[in-house]
């Protein structure tokens, strides 16, 4: 029972959710699963590896996200962004990706869970204007950390934040951040089941 893995998952970690959202978080699953058959959305196979490498680990970044409106580029089927607007109903998220079959994709999870606050979009992220102040652009494993400044620079002013997943420290990328960007914040990400090192790295502009 994927509910039951969940909820063992969620009591090793300081994250509470409704039953709701429990139930949404286990739908989506499994549309993703039954999605990569035939759209070969991710190369997790497994519902119960999905839950601890794609659910858990993307939903452990919630208690850190401050403000209401978040892009999630390159956000692929949904990650962390389609996680984090369940476990966030109060806040807004633009998942922007340059494939269509992802984007059909995250339209059928969209309505098939009832998120009002999703946006699916489907645009190269250099060439997307937001309609509202963005409080944060997010990224998951989606590029460098001076790919992501560039790519998206024109996304936040400076009261915005660069916020990426990374599995271990990235101090190479850090050390080469362009002028005007500087380290906030890194967050020591535990995501239980998983092994190996999860960052939370946040930028600012100066």
């Amino acid at each position: 029972m994927l509910l039951e893995q969940l909820n063992a998952l969620l009591a090793e970690t300081e994250i509470s959710l409704t039953e709701n959202q429990k139930q949404q978080l286990v739908d989506y699953v499994g549309l993703l699963d039954k999605w990569n058959k035939a759209y070969n959305l991710t190369s997790v196979r497994d519902p119960k590896e999905m839950m601890v490498k794609h659910i858990l680990d993307s939903l452990v970044v919630a208690p850190h996200l401050n403000g209401k409106h978040y892009i999630d580029v390159g956000t692929g089927p949904g990650l962390p962004g389609i996680v984090l607007a369940i476990a966030l109903p109060d806040t807004e998220f633009v998942l922007l990706d340059s494939l269509g079959k992802r984007v059909r994709f995250l339209t059928q999870v969209k309505h098939a869970l009832g998120l009002k606050n999703v946006t699916p979009v489907q645009s190269r992220v250099e060439e997307y204007q937001p309609s509202v102040k963005l409080d944060g652009v997010l990224s998951r494993a989606f590029a460098s950390l001076q790919d992501m400044v560039q790519w998206c620079t024109h996304l936040i002013d400076s009261s915005g934040r660069f916020v990426a997943l990374k599995g271990m420290y990235p101090q190479e990328e850090l050390d080469s951040l362009p002028e005007g960007i500087s380290l906030e914040q890194n967050v020591t990400l535990q995501v239980p089941n998983l092994e190996g090192e999860r960052h939370l790295i946040i930028l600012t502009k100066d």
